[in-house]
């Protein structure tokens, strides 16, 4: 459980198309963070993104992409996120992960 202070937020930035093991890496990502111990993850699906190959991908009503951009965010102690990383990189393949110091304020329980 994180508690206010210092932390670490970690941003993957990803394509719904993109696959490990014939899984798709958002979901395998999801499944490896829940199973380490992490305080909690965010996946959100993007409308329209490109990547660094700059082929723009969009949800048009008649053209349904499955390469939708995917953002997976997460923030835990430094320790855990130093943990992951490794696994994250292998898993991501292709993909960009940011890290950033930040500071958590978990409100208290009344």
């Amino acid at each position: 459980m994180l508690s206010t202070g210092k932390a670490v937020k970690v941003t993957l930035y990803l394509s719904d198309g993109a696959k490990h093991h014939g899984v798709p890496v958002y979901t395998s990502v999801v499944d490896f963070l829940f199973h380490s111990g992490i305080a909690g993850v965010t996946v959100v699906k993007g409308v329209a993104g490109f990547g660094a190959k700059h082929h723009i991908h969009s949800a048009h009503i008649l053209d349904l992409s499955d390469h939708l951009p995917i953002k997976i965010e997460f923030i835990d102690t430094r320790e855990k996120v130093d943990a992951v990383l490794p696994e994250l990189e292998t898993r991501c393949g292709c993909g960009l992960i940011e890290v950033q110091e930040t500071t958590v304020v978990v409100p208290s329980k009344r």
